[in-house]
């Protein structure tokens, strides 16, 4: 992390989902050490209690947990109930969580799990906190995607892979539904004080897609897994979007490497971006369109 362009994060509040492991709980446990109040969210509330003491041991802020499925709409509802039940302001906000399934495999919504939990998930989740957000000085909002964006296309004919499916293409598509919505977000935020970023963490050694692998994945991770970063290394630019105070105006952009970057060229395709928000608008039940300032 680049700390001297990283500011304090006292008094500062940021939830994180998926931060039990990998790059999520390495960015809960910088931004801690930085004195945020950190809110980790995970599915398994063991796991999500031993991450809450490993911060506090380590001598991090004030650490809060819950515990959902970001896959099922109706946890991802209850969670931004419990969490605006608890606080009125959101500073930051992480939609970290994501994954990786070779096979296809549907939520009991009836949805493509990759596209319901990488995509839909932070889609909700960020609409019904946009409030708490604006309550802020300098609300953010930080999406994970992948440099898997620049190979994504968006399917509208088969979004959910029900005529073919390819879990890469499946990821693919949702990491770059990940960019497309955060340059949507930042449109329709711009006369706020909420920004609105995406990040590319770099190849990061954690256990990412280890439950249902594609061939590509258990032929070379084993191989490239020496030269993979870090998940503290692979959490940096989330950290760095979090906390340098110089980007409180900087919206609607790509980083990588803590700099903002080019996305890929389908990723600036304003019509895509704004039917694909009508689209998941419409999966997730939101009648209104909750980021209209």
């Amino acid at each position: 992390m680049e700390q001297s362009q990283s500011g304090s994060m006292a008094d500062r509040t940021v939830l994180i989902t998926g931060s039990t492991a990998g790059i999520g709980k390495a960015t809960a446990v910088g931004l801690a050490t930085m004195g945020a109040r950190v809110l980790i969210i995970g599915r398994d509330r063991v796991r999500t209690e031993n991450t809450a003491s490993e911060i506090l041991a380590i001598g991090g802020g004030p650490v809060e947990l819950f515990v959902a499925d970001m896959s099922l709409q109706a946890e991802v509802r209850r969670l931004a109930g419990e969490v605006l039940q608890r606080h009125a302001r959101i500073d930051v906000l992480i939609n970290n969580v994501g994954g990786y399934w070779n096979t296809r495999h549907v939520t009991p919504d009836g949805l493509e799990h990759t596209f319901a939990l990488n995509h839909l998930a932070p889609f909700l989740l960020t609409n019904l906190l946009l409030e708490s957000l604006k309550q802020s000085a300098a609300g953010r909002v930080v999406t994970v995607s992948s440099n898997a964006q620049a190979m994504g296309r968006i399917d509208f004919d088969d979004l959910q892979g029900e005529r073919s499916y390819s879990g890469a293409r499946a990821y693919n598509q949702s990491k770059l539904a990940n960019v497309l919505f955060t340059y949507e977000l930042a449109r329709r935020l711009q006369t706020t004080s909420v920004t609105a970023n995406a990040v590319h963490p770099g190849l990061v050694s954690t256990a990412f897609g280890a439950g249902d692998p594609g061939r590509a994945q258990r032929l070379f991770v084993p191989v490239l897994r020496p030269f993979m970063k870090s998940p503290a290394q692979g959490a940096a630019t989330s950290i760095h979007l979090a906390s340098a105070p110089d980007l409180d105006q900087m919206t609607g952009r790509y980083f990588a490497k803590s700099k903002p970057t080019r996305s890929s060229k389908r990723s600036y395709d304003t019509l895509v971006a704004a039917r694909l928000w009508e689209v998941s608008a419409d999966l997730v039940g939101l009648t209104a369109p909750a980021a209209n300032a």
